[in-house]
């Protein structure tokens, strides 16, 4: 029997199976404005032309360890920046310069136009901050990243700095979604999936952890473990963890995760 396009839509749908799921979000949000108002940072620094091609860049108070950048979910079509800053608490805490980056969205711009964005910010925050760049990303974050991963995409010396890449929850095979309504808003064709999807692509030089939450929906794992077995990358899947607190981690210095990226 066929599905209808409900129950295909409802295979992406996360917060409809989250309970309390507005919470989750309730909390990301005043975490975030909290830890920006108790440090000093570079706010909405613009690094091209659409109003949302800015990033936010926060240093610790101790010499920088290097240059960690996360970007943000929403499939490509919702949410800002200014909702994840406490995602890079850790990462400050443990002395690293952390950078949030904003881009442009669906319906306005493609995907491919939302990657060559984050190339550019990276490429902008690389210019500013010495040392080895970590990379983490979350869902349609968790894709972006993964693409800063395969060469041609990021300026050759900004790769060669990328120590680690942390692709959390990702969408790494974009092709389902052509089913989707979504993709209304997304308006992918064919080429264009194919061309954007990392597990698609050869493997990367660049290390590449794949993170998922053992109670995500079905197709986010089969999502991230397809791309952990096309790039032959640890696999990791985070016990009692859905996709609104699989990235929990993230805030926390001396959690597995981020020892990993900062090769502790």
């Amino acid at each position: 029997m066929s599905k209808t396009q409900e129950e295909i839509d409802l295979a992406y749908e996360n917060g409809r199976f989250i309970p309390g799921a507005q919470a989750y979000a309730d909390g990301w949000e005043a975490a975030s404005v909290a830890f920006r108002a108790r440090v000093g940072g570079e706010y909405d620094v613009s690094y091209g032309a659409h109003p949302r091609e800015a990033y936010d860049l926060i240093a610790p108070d101790t010499i920088s360890k290097g240059l960690f950048v996360f970007v943000h979910g929403g499939y490509w079509i919702s949410r800002h920046k200014d909702d994840w800053t406490c995602y890079g608490e850790g990462a400050h805490q443990a002395g690293w310069t952390i950078a949030h980056l904003g881009y442009p969205l669906a319906p306005e711009v493609r995907i491919s136009d939302i990657a060559d964005s984050i190339a550019r910010g990276i490429a902008a925050v690389a210019a500013k901050v010495d040392g080895p760049i970590v990379l983490a990303g979350h869902s349609a974050g968790g894709h972006l990243v993964a693409r800063m991963a395969m060469p041609g995409v990021l300026p050759e010396d900004v790769l060669a700095r990328v120590q680690h890449v942390l692709s959390i929850s990702p969408v790494s095979d974009l092709r389902p979604l052509l089913e989707l309504t979504m993709n209304e808003n997304l308006r992918l064709d064919p080429e264009e999936a194919e061309r954007e999807s990392p597990a698609l692509a050869p493997a990367p030089q660049t290390p590449v952890s794949v993170i998922v939450g053992a109670q995500e929906r079905p197709v986010f794992l089969d999502q991230a473990r397809w791309l952990a077995e096309a790039w032959d990358a640890p696999h990791i899947v985070l016990p009692g963890r859905h996709h609104f607190d699989v990235i929990d981690d993230l805030r926390d210095a001396q959690s597995p995760m981020l020892k990993t990226a900062f090769g502790h």
